[in-house]
């Protein structure tokens, strides 16, 4: 019921009072019956490109226009829109060609000092490397041969005067014996036990030759001969310090005559690039709209004066925007009270007030997530941009950007309803009603129940049969059953607000029954 609600605001009277008696509400009759209505919603704005580009000024320097093609033009891919004089720019490419040619000599020459100081570096670390071979030599020679010599020696040297001096003992022993027996003189067991006391001082001897050589005389020779060597190791990372460090410098020297090639190369490059944007091609087909033409050039940063041969332009100052208006959209407005109905997809009738007679099929592609305030003319109403897409736009419409249009908004479907014109239905408080005429041609008020409504139909969902006739105006007293002026003083039509459903100038009507 609130659906009805809100579209019987909507409502208008098509019929006028119509003269009096029975000839003129026969002529201001409608037979009730079933059928189908759809239930839209009116919303106003302008059309829009889908797709547009805008043209900038993309020079650095000075641009003054020397061609620009007219204004309204519709324009082909790659045709050229407008050319800036560029003698100027010309200029400055043979300046940065010399600049390239001189940074360019400047490079071989620190490339030739780099692949210097990498040959001698490489002779210097040569002689270092080899230096060390000849310390590794060393020290192995001594480890595998002169140390393991000496070591056998004491080894064998305290053997030998171990078991001479066990001998020797045990030779003691027996002459002990044999002395006591009287076998040998005391004079021969002194002399074994004098022989045995200096064999003992020998392995004393022999055994701490080879501690000591164990202990200090072998490390003191590993160390000489690893010291050598670790000298020779640091002399190559020396070396390769220094190499590296005088490599580093060439490198630099280098990548600074590289940098500077490079500065200028593209210095020449963006220059050349400048020079392709004297002579400004359509990325895309469209039609040819001068910036300032869009609010006086001020929206997208133009200005009022005229745009033509002659005008300097800004960097990055806006000159053309180029809509495709085989790709054209809608953006209507509609007010928030009716803004939950509208959804993506939903069909749109749309109509440009440059072509009355022309139907424009279209859909719902969105709905503004903000609503958007009216303006100082009605601060308090609040509008949502909805954006429909337009179906089969052919480019013999000639339709523009910006021009006004008007659009039913398809939101419900309505199938086998029994419905009545809107100028049919009148209200009295939270009442509806209708007048219905009998066969007589006498009029009586009847009070309806209504469902769904459009901005030409309302369904009616009790109080009326199939076939019954409604009056489609306000009655006149005397065809009132009951007493005079009853109509007047019991209703009256609803009334149409200001931006109602707007005229659909060619469109059929959604099937009202006449």
């Amino acid at each position: 019921m609130a659906v009805g609600v809100v579209a019987l605001t909507g409502w208008a009277m098509f019929g006028g009072s119509g003269g009096s008696g029975s000839d003129s509400a026969t002529r201001d009759l409608f037979v009730v019956k079933r059928g189908e209505f759809n239930v839209v919603v009116p919303a106003s704005g302008e059309l829009a490109a889908d797709r547009q580009i805008e043209i900038v000024n993309k020079l650095e320097s000075k641009a003054v226009v020397t061609m620009i093609v007219p204004e309204g033009s519709r324009v082909e891919r790659d045709s050229v829109l407008f050319t800036l004089a560029d003698e100027e720019i010309r200029t400055k490419i043979k300046d940065a060609e010399d600049v390239v040619n001189t940074v360019q000599a400047s490079l071989t020459a620190a490339k030739s000092t780099r692949e210097v100081k990498r040959s001698t570096g490489q002779s210097e670390e040569a002689k270092a490397m080899l230096t060390i071979k000849l310390a590794e030599l060393a020290l192995e020679a001594w480890r595998d041969g002169e140390e393991l010599a000496k070591r056998d020696t004491l080894k064998v040297k305290k053997e030998t005067t171990s078991i001479n001096y066990e001998r020797l003992v045990r030779k003691h022993v027996e002459s002990k014996k044999l002395q006591t027996d009287g076998h040998i003189s005391m004079d021969e067991l002194e002399q074994d036990r004098i022989a045995m006391i200096e064999s003992s001082a020998a392995l004393k001897t022999a055994t701490l030759d080879l501690e000591v050589y164990t202990t200090y005389t072998y490390l003191q020779d590993k160390a000489k001969k690893e010291s050598d060597l670790e000298q020779a190791q640091a002399e190559l990372v020396r070396v390769r310090q220094r190499n590296e460090a005088e490599i580093s410098n060439a490198e630099a020297g280098v990548t600074s005559a590289e940098y500077k090639v490079q500065s200028a190369k593209d210095r020449l490059s963006d220059l050349q690039q400048q020079l392709t944007y004297c002579a400004v091609r359509a990325p895309q087909a469209g039609l040819v709209v001068y910036a300032t033409s869009i609010d006086g050039g001020n929206r997208w940063g133009g200005s009022d004066r005229a745009l033509q041969v002659g005008t300097e332009l800004r960097p990055n100052e806006l000159v053309i925007v180029l809509p495709d208006t085989s790709r054209m959209v809608a953006n209507v407005k509609v007010n928030e009270a009716l803004s939950g109905r509208i959804r993506p997809g939903q069909l749109v009738n749309v109509v440009s007030d440059a072509l009355p007679n022309v139907i424009l099929k279209g859909s719902v592609v969105s709905v503004g997530v903000l609503a958007e305030s009216s303006g100082w003319r009605d601060p308090n109403r609040r509008d949502y941009t909805v954006r429909v897409m337009l179906q089969e736009v052919s480019d013999d419409y000639g339709l523009k950007p910006s021009m006004r249009c008007k659009s039913e908004i398809v939101v419900e479907a309505v199938d086998d309803a029994m419905h009545v014109p809107i100028q049919a239905v009148f209200r009295s408080g939270g009442s509806a009603f209708v007048y219905l005429a009998d066969n007589g041609g006498s009029i009586e008020r009847r009070d309806v129940q209504i469902g769904r409504a459009s901005e030409l139909e309302v369904e009616i969902l009790a109080g009326l049969d199939e076939g019954d006739r409604v009056l489609l105006r306000a009655p006149e007293a005397v065809e009132l059953r009951g007493k005079p002026g009853e109509g007047e003083k019991t209703g009256a039509p609803a009334r149409k607000p200001s931006g109602g459903r707007p005229e659909m100038a060619g469109t059929p009507a959604p099937k009202p029954a006449a």
